[in-house]
Parts: C-alpha cells; structure tokens; sequence
C-alpha cells in the first residue's frame, strides 16, 4: 500500500487568506482542470467566486484539497468512495488530516524560526 503520508513532500502553505487556482494547483501538484473537475465531485470544496467567475480558495480548501489527493492517489480511494470517506463522520478521526496539519504547523514553526534567527 502506498503511503498516505505522501503529502509531506508538497510545499508548506503560504501565510494569505486566498489562493488562485494556480497557485492551489502547485500547492497540491493536481492540474487547474482536475481542480474544477473535483468542485463538482466534492460538495465540501467551495471556493469563493468573485469577478468573472474567478476562484479563490481559502487555507481550508487547500487542506481539503490535499486530502483528497491522498486518498484518491496515495491510498487508492475511487472518486465515490473518497466522497462516502469524507462526508463519513470518520473524517473527524480521520489520520491523515492531522498528519497533513501538523506537518503544515511545524513547515510554518521552521519558517518562524528561521525569522527570528535573522
């Protein structure tokens, strides 16, 4: 089985409120198209639309984003039964979302440091 901690290799999130679709896309290596695609498969992904019909995704989107990256690519889920894992009341116990967040908290915690040895 592949490992579901295979998220850790993707950059740490920036510190802003909104994201475009590419930088989300390079955020989470997935393409802008698999993005849109993936709106409309998962009713947890939102982002807000504003002039044009431009997408902003929020730090929680791109968390979101990278779950279901795990679990369709790393851990071998279908579309439905990633959809089924993380409307599931699971999700809350659910392992690699912590693992994602903590490895984003100690990126962000490295970058502080670094800061204040400067």
């Amino acid at each position: 089985m592949l490992d579901p901690d295979n998220n850790a290799e993707l950059p740490p999130i920036p510190g802003k409120r909104y994201f475009t679709i590419g930088e989300v896309s390079g955020l989470c290596a997935v393409k802008p198209h698999v993005l849109r695609y993936w709106e409309q498969e998962f009713p947890q992904l939102k982002p807000v639309k504003r002039r044009g019909n431009r997408r902003y995704y929020q730090r929680q989107d791109v968390l979101m984003i990278r779950q279901i990256r795990s679990l369709l690519y790393d851990q071998g889920f279908t579309i439905g039964g990633a959809r089924q894992r993380l409307s599931g009341e699971d999700l809350k116990e659910d392992s690699t979302q912590y693992k994602q967040l903590i490895h984003q908290m100690i990126s962000e915690l490295e970058e502080v440091l670094e800061v204040l040895k400067n």
